[in-house]
């Protein structure tokens, strides 16, 4: 059965502690048992103790006077208590080896005991991390969320290691969603394009066909007809946004004055009966954009500002630079939208009119999008709505595509 990555971290630092503690042991043991003795002169002293006896053997075969004689007993008394001591220290050498020995087995198992418990310490601090990161990368791979922050363990590095991969994570959640909303766009594309289609051929005749009845047709017929060409013509733009969504915006490119765009929007837009101001920032920068697509997404907007505030409708448009972008934003004052309901307003299909198609702010936000811009949007209950299309300059998105370029 294989170790798990702990175990093997924990019998590899155990090792590092282990076999030098042991050899130093061993070392010390011998080396007591075999230095003690000798450095206990036994030797030396039993070889002064020969000498001196001979000496003194023949002192005493010549006479000499009393002095001698007494020089001579001492010093053999001296010899005999320095080899007394020197036995001693020999017997106690040989008894304090083992005892040495047995100290230094002791200090090896006290050594292995604080080994184990910093080598498991250390392998904690170090396998827990790991196995805890080991985990995020699973839980990333299958799309799971990660777990919340809580105290943080092991060494600093794996809390930046923790918090990088927070972010990464977050960045590929970010990445799945907008792929999945691409695709999702993508097939709201092809169905708009397909409607648009089927919708747009039997139109054409449908349309001929009203006309020449109203030429022959008895006047009682007339109400008739007339309801048949407004349904059609209702078929017909529909269609049209059909159209429009299903692809993203063509024509020639050119230096634009949303300023100028705006107000040209909202004079063919904004009935007679509607409060309007608008407001425009003096020395806008330029945006480069195709003039038809970014008057149908302001006109868009206007609309929807027209619906939501009814016959006495008050509108405010205002123009104005954000840093390096432009921003046109449409403030309605109409009951507003509900905050649960607020993100999904820029989805195809989602209208809460019995007529609409769902797709007016749809084809904002891809016009808006298509431009390099952003959409954002504030409402409030009873107060109004604000719609805020934000466009980058001319200047910061030449320097975008030179940065990307190099």
């Amino acid at each position: 059965m294989a170790l798990g990555f702990r175990a093997r971290l924990f019998i590899i630092l155990a090792l590092f502690a282990f076999v030098p503690s042991i050899v130093l042991t061993v070392a010390w043991g011998s080396a007591t048992n075999r230095v003690l003795p000798r450095m206990s002169g036994a030797a030396a002293w039993d070889s002064v103790a020969a000498s001196g006896s001979r000496a003194a053997t023949l002192a005493r075969e010549v006479p000499g006077s009393p002095a001698a004689n007494a020089a001579l007993a001492r010093h053999e008394q001296e010899l005999s208590i320095s080899v007394t001591q020197a036995r001693r220290f020999e017997y106690l050498a040989r008894q304090t080896g083992p005892a040495l020995l047995a100290l230094g087995l002791t200090l090896l198992a006290l050594l292995t005991y604080l080994a184990s418990r910093i080598a498991g310490h250390l392998s904690r601090q170090l396998s827990r991390p790991l196995d805890e990161v080991v985990g995020w990368t699973d839980r990333i791979a299958r799309g799971e969320p990660l777990p919340e922050r809580s105290a943080q363990r092991g060494a600093p590095e794996f809390g930046m290691l923790r918090d990088r991969m927070r972010v990464m994570a977050d960045e590929l959640e970010r990445g799945r969603e907008s792929a999945i909303a691409a695709e999702r766009l993508e097939a709201f594309r092809e169905s708009a394009r397909q409607v648009a289609h089927e919708l747009k051929n039997p139109l054409t005749p449908i349309r001929f066909a009203i006309s020449r009845l109203r030429r022959d047709a008895a006047p009682e017929l007339q109400d008739t007809l007339d309801v048949l060409s407004t349904e059609s013509e209702r078929l017909e733009a529909m269609a049209r946004s059909f159209s429009q969504f299903g692809r993203l915006p063509e024509g020639p490119m050119a230096a634009l004055d949303l300023g100028d765009v705006a107000r040209e929007a909202a004079r063919t837009t904004v009935p007679d009966s509607a409060a309007l101001h608008i407001e425009t920032e003096a020395h806008l920068p330029l945006v480069q954009g195709q003039h038809d697509a970014l008057h149908r997404a302001v006109a868009n907007v206007l609309i929807n500002a027209v619906e939501a505030g009814g016959a006495n409708a008050r509108i405010e448009v205002r123009v104005s630079r954000r840093g390096h972008d432009v921003v046109v934003a449409v403030r309605d004052h109409g009951c507003g939208i509900a905050a649960d309901r607020l993100p999904r307003i820029w989805d195809p299909y989602v209208t809460d009119k019995t007529t609409g198609t769902g797709l007016g702010l749809a084809i904002v936000k891809q016009t808006v999008v298509a431009h390099g811009g952003r959409v954002e949007a504030e409402s409030a209950a009873s107060e109004g709505t604000e719609i805020r299309m934000v466009f980058p300059t001319m200047s910061e998105h030449l320097g975008e595509r030179h940065h990307e370029r190099s």
